[in-house]
């Protein structure tokens, strides 16, 4: 009986303590809860389509939400279990849902086989798979496009796509145009814009700097997409970081913009657990530990999300940032 009260016992000292789970809960696959997208992703897993398609019928022209629930269940097809993505192209061949999913599990499936190591790290034949995918993948956008012209999804996964086969400027600048003209501030187009332009892929720290600035200064308070200049400084330092580096005005200036603009946010944002991952972690390193923990409480479980994403050993690193937060806080409040 003991052994079977103890982790009961273990689950509420880590709330009533810090408001945190223990290890155990940890989602590597969602950056926060979502309780229909959990359903269908398991659904999906097992072989069922239903509950994905009707997450759509749901979703409607919220294209920040379908953009999320193509890249989520596109990655569960990615990862070998497509027999219920096959069925429901089989059963509704002309649903534009349907072939979202399909070219987000294509574009998915070649970053897959290309792996997360460095270039010089990577084999010819892992290159050449990945190459050969983001290829064949243009088709499935394509399609996915034709079928609903006003959806910009297609066109994000088609800014992966930018990444990964190396577009010219005059062609991610064209692209941009097309995914800007559909949906403004649309935020992982803007996040995945971002990474075009970083200088580990086809730009450099000032051009990735000044799209984010851009895109934060022209764009609705709550958007979210004031965490863009965090990301891009993050991307700029990640190799060199240091304590004193998250300590600097110009940090905690990134920081607060972003911390506003979360406050302002619709708090069903689909995107918003994940600049809540990015700002707790600021305020940890800033030693903000009373405001990191109140943003490590919303999205506690779930590791899809910077900066656990660069980890090799995300749910352990996310698991130690969180319970130092948690206790700081603590004792910071004991000592007022």
């Amino acid at each position: 009986m003991t052994l079977l009260v103890l982790p009961g016992l273990l689950l509420l000292w880590c709330w009533l303590m810090y408001g945190l789970l223990p290890l155990r809960w940890q989602n590597p696959r969602l950056a926060g809860p979502d309780a229909s997208l959990q359903r269908a992703c398991k659904a999906a897993a097992r072989g069922h389509w239903e509950p994905a398609a009707q997450l759509f019928e749901k979703a409607g022209q919220d294209w920040e939400r379908r953009s999320l629930y193509a890249q989520r269940l596109g990655g569960v097809a990615a990862a070998g279990r497509d027999r219920w993505l096959k069925a429901w192209e089989e059963a509704r061949p002309e649903d534009p849902a349907a072939a979202l999913v399909a070219a987000r599990a294509r574009v998915s499936y070649a970053w897959k086989v290309r792996g997360g190591a460095a270039a010089r790290h990577t084999s010819r034949s892992r290159f050449e798979g990945f190459h050969r995918e983001l290829y064949a993948s243009g088709d499935d956008i394509e399609r996915a496009s034709a079928l609903n012209p006003g959806d910009p999804s297609p066109l994000v996964a088609e800014i992966w796509r930018a990444r990964g086969l190396g577009y010219s400027p005059a062609a991610m600048h064209a692209l941009w145009s097309r995914v800007t003209h559909l949906a403004p501030h649309h935020f992982e187009a803007h996040s995945s814009a971002l990474q075009y332009w970083t200088a580990k892929w086809h730009g450099s720290h000032r051009l990735a700097r000044e799209f984010a600035e851009k895109a934060s200064a022209g764009a609705p308070p709550g958007s979210l997409l004031a965490v863009l200049p965090m990301i891009a400084w993050y991307e700029r330092h990640l190799h060199e970081l240091s304590h004193t580096d998250f300590l600097g005005r110009e940090v905690r200036v990134l920081v607060d913009a972003a911390l506003a603009d979360v406050a302002l946010a619709d708090p069903d944002h689909p995107r918003l657990a994940e600049v809540r991952h990015l700002l707790g972690y600021f305020l940890f390193r800033q030693g903000r530990y009373a405001a990191a923990r109140e943003q490590f409480r919303h999205v506690d479980g779930y590791t899809e999300a910077l900066p656990w994403r660069y980890s090799p050993m995300r749910s352990l690193h996310y698991r130690a940032v969180r319970t130092k937060t948690g206790r700081q806080a603590l004792t910071d409040r004991r000592l007022r």
